[in-house]
């Protein structure tokens, strides 16, 4: 087992250095690196459309602009109560000084509340042309015309600005739309779970999220319901300095089954964006849910998000999380299994290249006997980017006969990139099984060699190497969200020899 400890502000510093001088060292090879990539088009999704609703939108956050993203909605009291509550824990609660850099972060360089269009269409055609002309580009109305998913939502800014669900499953009572219009129709649902899993003042940015929500999908599974298909969602931001926190609450009943789906794209903008979105899932008995993210945010985006799931007895969660994009993510999908028999697993994929910080990983918390959890993560770094595993697995006392796995591996592309293990596992309980274990490899010449001597061009075996790493993640996903993550994981790795 080969595992990093945990640095201090000396090695900090040294590993600054180190890095300064293997660029020096290497500015031609990574300059010859960079055009490959850039030739292979590394960032398909950078351009933007018009921008009037963003450019009349003002900068920065206070209880005024939450009170007035509130009533815009024309929200019921207890929601402004429940935003006020989290605007007022984020005000309260400090920057995080661990994880990633955000000593530079200002809550009021961004724009919180952008809304494109008045309401969600019901057709393609019905949305304005650049907006139609962008979610045409990425291929989603083409996915829903050949019923590769069940139903699709797709964010554009503050709004969810398209919905729809196939009739099947409308008539079996399955609820899937934008998380603003389940407050209006289904405020009895939404009521009891909003905020259960994720409390307005879980962390500073999940309270930012409370207060400024905006958007997301409200999924309702009932007992006994399975959704063969996936459902979908795309958020997309397009105005430079934007926030976007939409808010996705997913209710899976007794015995039912549901696959959800997001993908997220942002033009390249010299200025930074903010993504910080809360994820709340409940599981009911015997239920299982899927959730599947490929996120390829530009690297202009700060990817700070929450996501929990509450999984009761005999229930199933599975996080399947490909994390390519953004200049600095912070995100750690977690499971409470609060019942006997109770089961989760998180897969994930970081790849962090030049100027980006994955900081990454997987909770999960048993609280009751008999439940098990998995976590397989494994992270990707080359021209000095940086990722971090940085998980927890708690097992309290009375949790008999739970047991709990965890996997890192890491592939290092060369001699100065960085990998980081903060593992944190408390056990109170005797009667349990638990393991750890992290490696680190390296792609290196040998391989290539071996490789090209059974007739592999330089590409194809560098490709041949990656893929085999990321296989685990990518045969868990859908076949085209597969392809999609192999892809973009390859454009990042081209060129990237020695």
């Amino acid at each position: 087992m080969t595992e990093k400890l945990k640095p201090n502000a000396a090695s900090d510093t040294e590993m600054s250095q180190y890095v300064a001088d293997r660029e020096r060292v290497n500015e031609d090879k990574i300059k010859q690196d960079d055009e490959i990539i850039e030739e292979f088009g590394e960032y398909n999704y950078g351009w933007h459309d018009s921008d009037a609703a963003g450019e009349a939108a003002k900068k920065g956050i206070d209880e005024n602009v939450v009170r007035a993203i509130s009533a815009d909605k024309g929200e019921p009291e207890w929601m402004l109560d429940m935003r006020l509550k989290g605007y007022r824990a984020f005000i309260e609660k400090p920057v995080p000084k661990w994880g990633v850099d955000l000593s530079d972060f200002d809550a009021d360089d961004f724009k919180y509340y952008v809304k494109p269009v008045d309401k969600p269409a019901t057709s393609w055609e019905a949305l304005p042309d650049d907006i139609r002309n962008t979610y045409d580009k990425l291929g989603i109305p083409e996915a829903e015309k050949k019923r590769l998913i069940s139903g699709v939502a797709a964010q554009y800014e503050s709004e969810v600005i398209y919905n729809s669900i196939q009739e099947d499953l409308k008539n079996q009572g399955v609820i899937f739309t934008d998380t603003d219009t389940a407050v209006r129709e289904y405020p009895d649902i939404v009521k009891k779970y909003f905020g259960t899993v994720i409390p307005y003042d879980d962390n500073k940015f999940a309270a930012l999220n409370t207060a400024a929500w905006s958007g997301g999908s409200f999924v309702y599974v009932p007992k006994g319901v399975h959704v063969d298909i996936p459902l979908q969602a795309y958020f997309r931001i397009n105005t430079p300095n934007m926030g976007q926190f939409e808010r996705t609450l997913i209710i899976a009943e007794e015995g039912s089954y549901v696959h959800y789906v997001e993908g997220c794209t942002a033009p390249i903008y010299a200025t930074d964006s903010l993504h910080a979105a809360n994820v709340e899932i409940i599981v009911g008995k015997n239920a299982r849910v899927r959730y599947t993210t490929v996120q390829n945010w530009s690297n202009n985006v700060f990817n700070l998000v929450t996501q929990r799931s509450y999984v009761k007895e005999g229930g199933t969660m599975e996080w399947v999380d490909g994390n390519i994009g953004s200049k600095a993510s912070m995100k750690y999908p977690a499971c409470i299994l609060a019942e006997p028999y109770a089961k989760a697993s998180t897969m994930s994929l970081s790849f962090a290249g030049k100027g980006q910080y994955q900081d990454t990983g997987a909770k999960m918390i048993h609280l009751a006997p008999h439940t098990s959890s998995t976590i397989v993560a494994k992270s990707i770094s080359r021209g000095g980017g940086r990722c971090a595993y940085r998980g927890l697995v708690k097992i309290v006392d009375g949790a008999e006969g739970s047991s709990s796995s965890v996997s890192c591996d890491t592939l290092l592309v060369d001699d100065y990139s960085r990998s980081d293990t903060y593992p944190h596992v408390d056990v109170r309980e005797d009667e349990v099984t638990m393991a750890h274990e992290a490696t680190v490899s390296k792609v290196s010449e040998d391989q290539l060699f071996y490789l090209m001597s059974r007739g592999l061009e330089e590409k194809e075996a560098m490709g041949m190497i990656v893929r085999g790493f990321v296989e685990p993640i990518s045969r868990e996903l859908p076949m085209e969200y597969a392809l999609e993550l192999n892809r973009l994981v390859e454009l990042q790795m081209e060129g990237s020899v020695g």
